[in-house]
């Protein structure tokens, strides 16, 4: 849906921050939390803008796109995320991640898998696989908030 004239979303759909307040600061603090985890902030971002690919939500990869490249990720790594498994720029550790990242946020289609965790595991320590599974998990919280409540234009 568009305003009229205006080819893009409908800035704020409903306002959920607002409406629910409380709701709002508990994610705040979720997200805060998950901020403070010892995986590389480029990892992160990465991880956080594929899923946000994966779910359509616009606010959400153009933020985490733009908190990657503040955290060094390269143009060219952001050009090909979309389809990583076949682009050389990606190093065995962040397509672990990113595996875990499609596995997770696409749950609803198929589980996570043996195999898909066997072939992360090798990767991360328990608690680096236990973070990651956190920032997978907010980051889909957040997709499925922005991309209904539609929180646009971006600040």
């Amino acid at each position: 849906m568009t305003e009229a004239g205006n080819s893009g979303p409908t800035p704020f759909r409903l306002r959920v921050d607002q409406l629910a307040p409380h709701i709002m600061k508990a994610m705040e603090v979720l997200d805060a939390e998950a901020d403070k985890i010892s995986l590389p902030a480029s990892l992160v971002e990465l991880v956080r803008t594929r899923a946000s690919q994966i779910n359509g939500c616009a606010f959400c990869t153009d933020a985490h796109a733009q908190a990657a490249r503040d955290n060094g990720v390269s143009e060219r790594q952001l050009a090909t995320l979309a389809v990583w498994r076949d682009s050389p720029f990606f190093s065995a550790r962040e397509r672990a991640a990113l595996e875990l990242a499609e596995a997770i946020t696409l749950v609803s289609r198929h589980r996570v898998t043996d195999e898909v965790w066997a072939a992360v595991t090798p990767e991360f320590s328990e608690t680096e696989l236990a973070e990651l599974v956190w920032t997978i998990s907010v980051i889909n919280v957040w997709n499925r908030i922005a991309g209904t409540a539609h929180p646009w234009p971006l600040a």
